[in-house]
């Protein structure tokens, strides 16, 4: 399970675990993780966890949410990235799983020569007196996803269209409400984010799990509608 650790002037002070989808950090005693401190505002930061997928927003706070020393809005949080705010400072350390995934997502994998030598294959019958026969080759890897993107139907930016490129895509109003399509090697995933009101796929209303999108799939976020579709 993925946690923040929180410190102050090198000080463990607290470990939080990340169970909820969406953990809040401030001030004020409603927050999941509550900083007491003037330098923190009372809602001052959201940590969102979506699949396998953890990153952090600031709520516009008066003094700003850095990460690794850099101001950031929205980031998609590393294993090891710090969370400063003011003083303190909150250590993102992700689940092994979670690690995993994020290196299998953004690795390049390098095919050396020798490994395109196909071996020769022994057949059962072939194989020497004793000897067990040989494993059958490990199935294929999971192909990447398809190319896919986003075109507005309805409203001022109706036709413009989005290539879903990124890890994770947010789409919406702040504020009013917000959704983020998370891409992943098995698919593209849609999950709300923020506002009373849940996004709609096709007229039908989402719940707060993540949920999978397919080919012209209509999506409805903020009063807009756009077409999900995948790019030949």
């Amino acid at each position: 399970m993925a946690k923040l650790t929180l410190s102050l002037d090198g000080m463990l002070l607290k470990e939080f675990s990340l169970v909820k989808e969406r953990t809040t950090i401030g001030r004020k005693p409603g927050n999941d993780i509550q900083i007491d401190n003037l330098a923190i505002s009372g809602e001052h930061a959201v940590i969102l966890s979506i699949l396998n997928d953890v990153f952090l927003e600031d709520l516009d706070s008066t003094n700003g949410t850095n990460v690794n020393g850099q101001p950031v809005k929205k980031h998609l949080l590393q294993n090891g990235d710090v969370i400063e705010l003011g003083k303190y400072r909150l250590k993102f350390i992700a689940e092994a799983k979670q690690q995993i995934a994020q290196e299998d997502f953004e690795k390049t994998m390098i095919i050396r020569p020798e490994a395109m030598r196909k071996p020769v294959e022994k057949t059962d019958e072939q194989a020497a007196p004793g000897q067990a026969p040989a494993a059958p080759p490990a199935a294929p890897a999971a192909p990447a996803p398809s190319a896919a993107a986003i075109q507005v139907l309805t409203g001022a930016s109706a036709g413009k269209q989005m290539d879903l490129v990124k890890t994770l895509s947010t789409l919406g109003k702040p504020g009013v409400q917000v959704a983020v399509i998370a891409r992943r090697p098995h698919g593209y995933f849609i999950t709300h984010v923020e506002g009373a009101v849940f996004p709609s796929i096709n007229g039908r209303q989402l719940d707060a799990q993540a949920h999978p999108l397919n080919d012209h799939d209509i999506i409805e976020l903020a009063g807009v509608k756009m077409e999900f579709f995948f790019k030949i």
